[in-house]
């Protein structure tokens, strides 16, 4: 599928406070000297360690990152980089590549704001700041079929919360297309950009955006399967985020003093919306080590995925409807 160009929002936001660095011939040697795609990538990763980026966007180094500002810019598949190595860029290609790279340094914003769009599993979709760039770990187990394997059965009915720019809900209602999904968020500027991906995706007969915090949208209700990603940063660890991690929307990420507010809300909420054989899967970032320690009694199946070790819990209903007062520990100062 041929991969759209920025939009004019994005482009005008990623522009807000960038002063262009050609100032002299000798800042447009690139425009002359770097004709293939080799090297442009070759270019934009010196530039990049150079200038100290912060990446985990979807990317994890600044090679990776420089195949995706490349790639993406020119509107070639992101997973096919052996093809074009060699191919020569004419002069506009050229002047888009430069431009972006120097964005991606002079504004620290995450590539995919430049860009306008992320992947999961391959799949695209469209982002901006109203919305963290979409990574979560939950995406991998269900799009490979991972998840399958745990579940009693195909849900026929799945609740997507902290839904962001909708991702999840969308690889949910893909993988079980018998299954209606509702998703839940808070922010309404992400609310407005998971309906716009749900709608690429062609998924809006299947999938429900309901605006509110957590549960409270879907009081009375039961699903086969929840799946969580809430903000799960502590609050110490936002306020020391590098510009990269700062761009992004602060309540998409802070959890309050240890980062697992909501998480603990989830879990002590969560059987009162599942079926009988129903399950939660929920990512929980660093946190395993405080969780267990202050539900003992609770059986965590913990879910690692080709990139993350103990940062997904899976957990039944039976065992979320167990849960009595006093056996959890209290949480640690």
């Amino acid at each position: 599928m041929p991969i759209p160009g920025v939009t004019a929002a994005v482009v005008s936001a990623a522009w807000t406070g960038y002063a262009s660095p050609m100032t002299d011939d000798t800042d447009k040697a690139p425009l002359t000297e770097l004709l293939t795609v080799r090297d442009w990538l070759r270019f934009a990763t010196s530039r990049f360690r150079a200038a100290g980026l912060t990446f985990g966007h979807g990317t994890a180094s600044a090679l990776d990152e420089a195949a995706f500002l490349v790639l993406e810019t020119l509107h070639l598949p992101i997973d096919q980089l052996e093809p074009w190595l060699d191919a020569r860029l004419t002069t506009p290609e050229r002047a888009s590549v430069l431009d972006i790279i120097e964005r991606r340094i002079a504004t620290r914003k995450p590539a995919s704001y430049l860009t306008g769009t992320a992947y999961i599993q391959g799949l695209r979709f469209v982002v901006d700041e109203r919305v963290i760039v979409p990574r979560s770990f939950i995406g991998e187990l269900i799009a490979t079929g991972r998840l399958d394997e745990m579940l009693s059965q195909a849900p026929s009915q799945v609740l997507d919360l902290c839904t962001g720019s909708g991702c999840l809900a969308i690889l949910a209602a893909l993988r079980f297309p018998d299954a209606r999904v509702d998703a839940v968020e808070l922010s309404r500027g992400a609310i407005e950009v998971a309906h716009n991906n749900i709608r690429d995706h062609g998924v809006g007969d299947r999938v429900s955006v309901l605006p509110g915090d957590l549960l409270a949208p879907v009081a009375g209700r039961r699903y086969d399967l929840i799946i969580a990603n809430p903000p799960y940063v502590a609050a110490a660890e936002v306020v020391a985020f590098t510009p990269e991690y700062a761009a992004e929307p602060v309540m998409a990420h802070i959890g309050g003093s240890d980062g697992l507010d909501l998480v603990r809300r989830i879990l002590a909420e969560a059987g009162n919306h599942l079926e009988s054989a129903g399950a939660l899967v929920m990512e929980i970032g660093t946190g395993r080590a405080i969780i267990e320690a202050e539900y003992p009694h609770l059986p965590f199946l913990w879910l690692d995925t080709e990139t993350s070790e103990g940062e997904v819990l899976m957990i039944g209903a039976a065992e979320l409807s167990d849960q009595k007062p006093g056996r959890r520990k209290p949480a640690r100062n």
